[in-house]
């Protein structure tokens, strides 16, 4: 019996942790959706169009599932966490600048592949890349690096005080009964003002 007990809390512990990282994937996809969404719409503007571009937007949702499994299998590999034991100022920016570069790259590749396989040259898929100059893709490697600041400060935060406590402050779940609420001794000092 002890090694059916034994067999069944492996599997338990194997359906915990892939429910686990699908939690991560799913909040990880997301983010990146709501982003490239953003980013699309902004396209769809600045090139005058008329009405949504869902070809765009059927980009952005097959950039956010690729993205996200490429940050997780970064995670993984420990990608960004050089200055992990440092304030959290240099673990998220650190973060932000590697896994931008990689999700550039990643998009970058994803563009040409695309274009490629549409019949044009690999100059022609690189020039429709946010305008195919160094200066447009610079751009947007800049834009990418920001918008993963409150993303990886969010999940640093969480490392560092615990996801669950991080959750309860932030969504006020009340997982940990006095998160979040006023600490009564200095509500008290401010009272005997």
């Amino acid at each position: 019996m002890d090694e059916n007990d034994a067999k069944s809390h492996r599997v338990h512990n194997l359906k915990e942790k892939a429910s686990t990282e699908f939690r991560k994937f799913l909040i990880i996809f997301l983010y990146l959706w709501i982003v490239f969404a953003a980013l699309s719409i902004h396209e769809s503007i600045i090139r005058a169009k008329h009405g949504l571009d869902y070809t765009e937007h059927g980009f952005a949702i097959i950039n956010a599932l690729v993205l996200a499994k490429v940050i997780l299998v970064g995670d993984y590999f420990q990608l960004g966490t050089r200055f992990k034991d440092k304030p959290l100022v240099y673990p998220v920016l650190h973060k932000c600048l590697v896994f931008s570069v990689l999700l550039m790259g990643f998009h970058l590749a994803e563009r040409m592949i695309v274009g490629i396989a549409g019949g044009k040259s690999a100059s022609e898929s690189f020039a429709g890349i946010g305008g195919g100059t160094l200066r447009s893709t610079i751009s947007m490697s800049v834009l990418a690096f920001v918008m993963l600041i409150p993303f990886f400060a969010f999940r640093e935060l969480g490392r560092m005080i615990g996801e669950q406590k991080l959750l309860s402050l932030f969504l006020g779940t009340g997982v940990h009964g006095d998160v979040g609420k006023p600490d009564r001794n200095i509500q008290s000092r401010d009272e005997s003002r």
